[in-house]
């Protein structure tokens, strides 16, 4: 099976449609699909649910899909640092669906392993449990959360071989695994494609069962959400 697509816009042909619920890796501006994300601004499809960590910043990340208003939901545990953002929500263009990070990690890993739901500690009285299952296990309450089952799941990675065996760097792995895995259709965009059989078996972060199509994004800018610098002191 041939996965290896030349160019975002035709990884991800056939795939997009309006309403469609789609899972995101990244966290900050960190392991973000930016030329998936990008194509899909570009597509010019509507009414987009996300579960992502954030929506990235103004301008960056999910952030461009905010700005063209192609968002309609946003299933996150960050919202700060993005004043489109907190401007839309404000103004009820936005739905927001807050889900603490560790919950929304594992309502995708329980959609990738096909299990409906879990019951969580994570959110008893506040309001995350509004209009939520609650079950008492050994004298302790607990709230039922979905699994995330998404129409399409989008993550960036560092190296992947020809057969879609994938390797992320560092923090840049973060929400992507779990994304990936509850995506009926996964795409991946990667820093570099190398031949089968070369990468080490063990160290393998997402097997090549989950990726139906991938792409080289090649070459990144280094982008910042802050820079911070001391003042120069004269001499």
């Amino acid at each position: 099976m041939q996965k290896l697509y030349p160019d975002a816009a035709s990884a991800l042909d056939g795939v997009l449609r309006d309403g469609m619920l789609i899972a995101s890796g990244g966290f900050g501006l960190c392991g973000i699909p930016e030329r998936l994300l990008d194509a899909i601004r570009d597509s010019g499809v509507k009414d987009l649910t996300f579960a992502s960590n954030n929506a990235g910043i103004d301008n960056e990340g999910i952030g461009k899909l905010l700005r063209t208003r192609q968002v309609k939901k946003m299933i996150s545990s960050y919202v700060g640092e993005n004043k489109e953002f907190e401007r839309q929500y404000l103004s009820g263009e936005l739905e927001v669906e807050f889900c603490p990070q560790g919950t929304l990690a594992e309502r995708m890993r329980a959609g990738g392993a096909g299990i409906p739901g879990f019951y969580t500690k994570t959110g008893v009285g506040t309001k995350v449990a509004e209009g939520k299952e609650v079950k008492t296990f050994d004298g302790e309450e607990y709230i039922l959360e979905r699994g995330i089952f998404a129409d399409l799941a989008i993550v960036k990675a560092w190296k992947a071989d020809e057969t879609g065996n994938v390797i992320f760097r560092k923090t840049a792995r973060n929400f992507n695994v779990p994304a990936a895995t509850c995506g009926k259709v996964c795409v991946v965009e990667v820093e570099e494609i190398v031949p089968a059989g070369s990468l080490d078996s063990d160290c393998i972060h997402l097997p090549g069962v989950y990726v139906q199509r991938m792409i080289v994004g090649a070459p990144y800018d280094k982008k910042i959400e802050f820079r911070t610098v001391r003042e120069r002191v004269p001499a």
